[in-house]
């Protein structure tokens, strides 16, 4: 752990985990995969409530020495290295942290897909191998009050944690003006888990999750829109980005050969408006060249124009726009970087269910 970074904590890893199914007749095509959602209880310090992915705060636990008497030894246990950034990029601040410095032996490439494994057994109850249902539970239990117990489950079952499994996805840096009680914000990389075999077991905790749910994404989006459920922005522009592969194959093929590229760090700077909320995002044309990362900057930005004036005026998008928790549209027009794809650009309200 980097106790260095004192404005968020890090590793609040998430894991979006698709399985494949039936095929159905959606606003945008046929799709035969289903996300897992967890809905957050209503008791949450953080976003209580919403429908996320799977996922939580990184331990010391998660960068455990112990863990490579089950991994291979290689330098990142078996994952394949990351390409050098690209030209006027860079590797995410969550990813480049020197862990050996923090007397972890494991990079965090490896710690934080052990966390997102972890963190979706507790919740879910769903891993890459499963105690016997009488002690399902129990492990449950065990993992959520210490989570060393991880790795003691993985040695009773005689596996390891298919870390392999998960691709880097995403890193997403809680906006100032979203941040938890006592300040407290996240610095989160997301990973995509593909399984072809039929759904994994999943059962709610009743304790941090009150409600699981499969979905494809556009049937989440849509779902949103009738205010079945919500969902934070950042889950809002993935399921729309999600939207391009409506077949699990193909999105397992891009996803696994994109990862190598590594991601870009995002940070929302939040701009208010008389009618709502922007959350612009790097390369928009109204993001500031020197973002205030921390808060204590105390940067506020707000305009007396309407969202609407403001995107007849605008040229060159990247931002999600918010009416309120169930009326957001993403709005992208620029080349994404890392081999990477953008959302399609879907307006999600009362008036619309077209793509923009």
């Amino acid at each position: 752990m980097n106790a260095r970074l004192r404005h968020w904590r890090e590793g609040h890893a998430a894991a979006g985990g698709g399985h494949s199914g039936p095929a159905a007749a959606l606003p945008l095509g046929p799709f035969d995969y289903e996300l897992l959602l967890l809905r957050r209880t209503s008791r949450s310090g953080f976003m209580p409530g919403a429908h996320v992915f799977p996922g939580g705060l990184a331990e010391p636990a998660d960068f455990s020495a112990e863990w490579l008497g089950l991994l291979p030894a290689s330098p990142y246990c078996g994952l394949g290295a990351v390409k050098p950034p690209p030209p006027g990029g860079s590797r995410a601040p969550l990813f480049t942290t020197d862990r050996e410095s923090l007397g972890s032996p494991l990079p965090g490439e490896v710690a934080f897909r052990i966390c997102a494994l972890r963190e979706t057994f507790e919740e879910a109850g769903s891993c890459c191998c499963l105690p016997p249902a009488a002690e399902l539970e129990e492990w449950r239990r065990r993992v959520r009050e210490d989570p060393s117990c991880f790795l003691r489950l993985c040695r009773h079952l005689g596996c390891a944690p298919n870390i392999w499994a998960l691709h880097e996805w995403s890193n997403w840096l809680t906006p100032v003006s979203r941040a938890g009680p006592g300040g407290r914000r996240y610095d989160t990389a997301f990973y995509l888990c593909c399984l072809e075999e039929r759904p994994p077991h999943v059962s709610q905790d009743n304790q941090e999750v009150t409600a699981v749910l499969w979905s494809s994404p556009p049937e989440a989006i849509e779902r949103l829109k009738s205010q079945e459920i919500w969902f934070p922005p950042p889950q809002f522009y993935e399921f729309c980005r999600l939207c391009n592969f409506s077949s699990l194959r193909e999105l397992q093929k891009f996803s696994s050969a994109r990862a190598l590229e590594g991601c870009e760090r995002w940070m929302p700077v939040t701009l208010s408006a008389p009618d709502g909320f922007i959350q612009l995002l790097p390369g928009d044309e109204l993001y500031p060249e020197d973002p205030d990362y921390t808060g204590e900057k105390k940067m506020n930005m707000s305009t007396d124009k309407k969202i609407e004036d403001l995107m007849k005026e605008g040229g060159i998008f990247h931002r999600i726009v918010i009416k309120n928790i169930n009326n957001l549209a993403v709005y992208v027009n620029i080349q994404a970087k890392y081999n990477h794809i953008n959302p399609l650009m879907i307006k999600c309200d009362n008036s619309d269910n077209s793509r923009l």
